[in-house]
């Protein structure tokens, strides 16, 4: 642990001006994430990774904890360029620590002594080199919480966005208005993790609901394109009353945003719920459908939720997009995005024509 310590203390750079501010005896207040942490000379943040020397904020920088080439679904995003690669970054570290983590080798890495990667030293050219020569079509921070890693992303995704390429991040959502106006130029794509709709349980993670909540509205006013998850858990998160206070909030903010509901496997250190069955997000489905969601999604159990990872026109019902896990087995939107049935308005960012699928399988590249 104190190895690795020693090793990214060494890989950093100065926070963005806009991500926080210097406050009096050399203390620092960090905007990167919801906790808009006050921090003293000399230590860190909650995340672990921002920390404060003489008055200046530093950051991860030059680094990777991992790279890996993923379908695009499997962010998930299923309304933007369907069945594209996604060159997928991430470093280390976590302003959360859920318990069920699938990713906690890396965001648990300064917490957790059974955690951590050796970084991998990069510059954000050779990262889009290599996303290029993948084949990719969007560059993608993830696998981390990029938020408290957004000046390292940033610095990426202005050399991807001068290449072509689309930009995204996989995130918790703890964001804060500061965040979201240094992201809005260079991020196009933003999937939300909404872990639940009860305070007490977001404390459990390390969280509060309300920043959660402002972040999926000021991301929809801002134009993003904003996906949002919910990993179903038993006894956590799977009440009526809790799903349908998430649908109900989403509907409000906007019924086109899609809502993926996910199965719940075992992980890190959540052992004890069963893992989620098709009947538990079948039923969640119905509760985001009878709220007045347009889309939404069934994750994690390929196959084995009816219809639920296909897109439909909400109007006509027309099948516009198949899938098979993170598999497109049959594409049918218009050039312009429409249904071609009905001529209905697809939301989304759709590329012109189905580009087919490199891969249906995440791969990693063998980066440098």
């Amino acid at each position: 642990m104190a190895a690795l310590k020693e090793i990214l203390d060494e890989r950093v750079g100065e926070a963005a001006q806009d991500l926080y501010e210097r406050l009096d005896r050399k203390r620092v207040r960090c905007y990167a994430c919801g906790h808009r942490c006050p921090i003293a000379d000399g230590k860190a943040g909650v995340c672990k990774v921002r920390w404060n020397r003489g008055g200046t904020l530093y950051v991860p920088w030059g680094y990777v904890g991992g790279v890996q080439c993923d379908p695009i679904e499997k962010k998930p995003f299923f309304h933007a360029y369907s069945g594209a690669l996604a060159y997928s970054f991430g470093m280390l570290g976590c302003d959360l620590h859920c318990a069920y983590c699938q990713n906690w080798v890396t965001s648990q890495a300064l917490r957790d002594p059974e955690a951590g990667v050796r970084p991998a030293a990069a510059t954000p050219e050779e990262l889009v080199r290599d996303a290029l020569r993948q084949g990719a079509r969007a560059v993608v921070s993830t696998y981390n919480e990029p938020l408290i890693t957004a000046e390292w992303a940033v610095a990426i995704f202005k050399q991807a966005k001068a290449a072509g390429l689309a930009t995204a991040f996989v995130s918790n959502g703890n964001a804060t208005p500061q965040a979201l106006q240094y992201l809005h130029p260079w991020v196009d794509l933003y999937k939300v993790d909404l872990k639940s709709f009860n305070e007490q349980h977001y404390h459990q993670l390390g969280g509060r609901l309300g920043p959660i909540l402002e972040t999926i509205r000021a991301l929809h006013a801002m134009g993003f394109w904003v996906e949002v998850v919910t990993l179903v858990i038993k006894g956590f998160n799977d009440s009526d009353g809790e799903l349908n206070g998430m649908a109900e909030f989403l509907a409000g903010v906007s019924a086109d945003i899609p809502w993926h509901v996910t199965a719940f496997h075992k992980d890190y250190k959540m052992t004890d719920p069963d893992s989620t069955g098709p009947e538990t997000l079948l039923r969640a489905a119905r509760i985001g459908k009878q709220a007045g969601l347009r889309y939404v999604y069934a994750g994690n159990l390929p196959g084995r939720a009816g219809d639920l990872e296909n897109t439909r026109c909400p109007g006509c019902q027309e099948l516009l997009v198949e899938r098979f896990g993170y598999r497109i087995t049959s594409y049918r939107l218009t050039a312009d995005g429409r249904c071609p049935k009905c001529g209905a308005v697809i939301p989304g960012r759709w590329e012109t024509s189905f580009r087919g699928q490199i891969t249906a399988f995440p791969f990693v590249p063998r980066f440098r």
